[in-house]
């Protein structure tokens, strides 16, 4: 039986990646619902047509209906979860009662569960048994997207036909996704990468160069690859649009919510007052830890990451994880 069309999206989380989504999807000439947390965002979207408190300045299609109720938009034709990662599994729980069996679930976070260290996948085959799950991820500063400027991310889906199906319902030539099957990959790319993009930004804020950062962004790449093959992950996956591709984007620009919080670390800021003063999420501070604590069940030596985790909760500083990475023993690169 050939797979219907998705006319009508609903997409969880009304952030600055969520609703640059939502400007895909009504592009892509979809209805589109949108929910949002925070009540003032829903009125803002609904009745000015902006994101004022996420994506300020940008316009929005006035087809884009915002609500703060989960029962309007879990019962659509497919969903795109965009959600923080560590609110995923309280999210996917209220709403799993409205989502319909066989619904495409799109896993838009970029995370690991810290409670449990199980990646975004595990989280929502447990609250969401019954869809079927995806993942959209890769390099894609929510700005760039939202303005049109052209986008290319991985779409991973173990069913084809309900793949291609979501390609076709958000595709357009500026944002253009590319089909894979290693969720996997995905996903713990753009997981992982978070947490490189705070060390790359540490670099920055302390003045270590260029080449310290470029030697940070491979061997980081390598500790992310190590992590995705034992995980079961596919080397051309890792080095595709979510995992090598992502890793560039992120590490190279202060507009990464990640970079740039580690920059601010670097530069001697405490990391309690740098979030306090943003109303977005740098994910790789929740997941930093979480990643160290999977990488060491399964064996896998991440220095950087485990440099990362220290310095966010607390155990190292920032000069004595950069002297801990600059001490370790000569090794062969491979």
């Amino acid at each position: 039986m050939a797979q219907k069309p998705l006319s009508h999206i609903g997409i969880i989380g009304a952030g600055a990646w969520g609703t640059a989504l939502a400007a895909v999807a009504a592009r892509a000439g979809r209805k589109v619902t949108l929910w949002a947390y925070e009540p003032e965002v829903a009125d803002s979207i609904n009745r000015q047509h902006l994101n004022e408190l996420y994506l300020p300045g940008i316009p929005l299609d006035t087809s884009i209906r915002a609500t703060t109720d989960l029962s309007a938009v879990s019962a659509n034709d497919a969903l795109l979860l965009v959600c923080p990662a560590q609110a995923l599994r309280s999210v996917t729980g209220s709403m799993a009662r409205h989502v319909k069996p066989g619904t495409p679930v799109a896993i838009c976070a970029k995370g690991i569960e810290q409670a449990t260290g199980k990646l975004m996948t595990e989280v929502v085959a447990e609250t969401l048994p019954e869809a079927v799950p995806a993942v959209l991820s890769g390099p894609s500063f929510a700005a760039d997207v939202a303005n049109g400027l052209p986008t290319a991310v991985t779409l991973a889906c173990a069913d084809d036909a309900l793949g291609e199906a979501l390609v076709e319902a958000i595709g357009i030539p500026a944002f253009r996704p590319y089909l894979a099957s290693d969720l996997i990959g995905a996903e713990l790319g753009g997981s992982v990468k978070n947490v490189l993009a705070i060390a790359c930004g540490i670099v920055e804020g302390r003045k270590l160069g260029a080449s310290a950062a470029a030697a940070l962004t491979a061997r980081g790449f390598a500790e992310l690859t190590r992590l995705g093959v034992a995980l079961g992950a596919r080397a051309e996956t890792l080095g595709g649009l979510s995992g090598l591709g992502d890793l560039i984007l992120t590490c190279g620009s202060r507009q990464s919510r990640n970079m740039s919080l580690g920059a601010a670390l670097g530069e001697g800021r405490d990391l309690a007052e740098i979030i306090a003063e943003r109303v977005t999420v740098a994910e790789g501070v929740a997941t930093a830890p979480a990643v160290v604590a999977l990488a060491r069940r399964h064996n896998v030596e991440m220095p950087i990451c485990e440099a990362v985790a220290a310095i966010v909760t607390g155990e190292a500083s920032v000069d004595d994880a950069i002297g801990g990475l600059l001490a370790r023993p000569f090794k062969r690169e491979a």
